[in-house]
């Protein structure tokens, strides 16, 4: 063991038995100060609008039932088809 590292430990650790930090020459005594970026401020506000916005786009929504109840909404079952594989090969990975 090397007594010499002992020593320095402990002399790191019986400088800080005091409970203050040592401030620099000229450091002001307050309170600390955070501010944000113009980015971080854009960020925030972008999330906070999205978290707001409807998952469900009520004006597709109500095309599509219309059509629905008309009958004239299509589906095409080759593209229906295409597209229930590749989602079943998605969940296959």
């Amino acid at each position: 063991m090397r007594i010499e590292a002992y020593n320095q430990v402990a002399q790191v650790y019986q400088g800080s038995k005091s409970g203050k930090a040592a401030r620099p020459n000229g450091a002001a005594i307050g309170r600390d100060d955070v501010t944000i970026s113009r980015a971080g401020h854009d960020y925030q506000f972008a999330k906070q609008a999205v978290a707001e916005a409807s998952d469900i786009r009520e004006d597709k929504v109500a095309q599509l039932k219309t059509r629905v109840e008309s009958g004239s909404y299509q589906v095409d079952p080759g593209d229906f088809a295409s597209k229930l594989l590749e989602k079943y090969n998605a969940l296959q990975k």
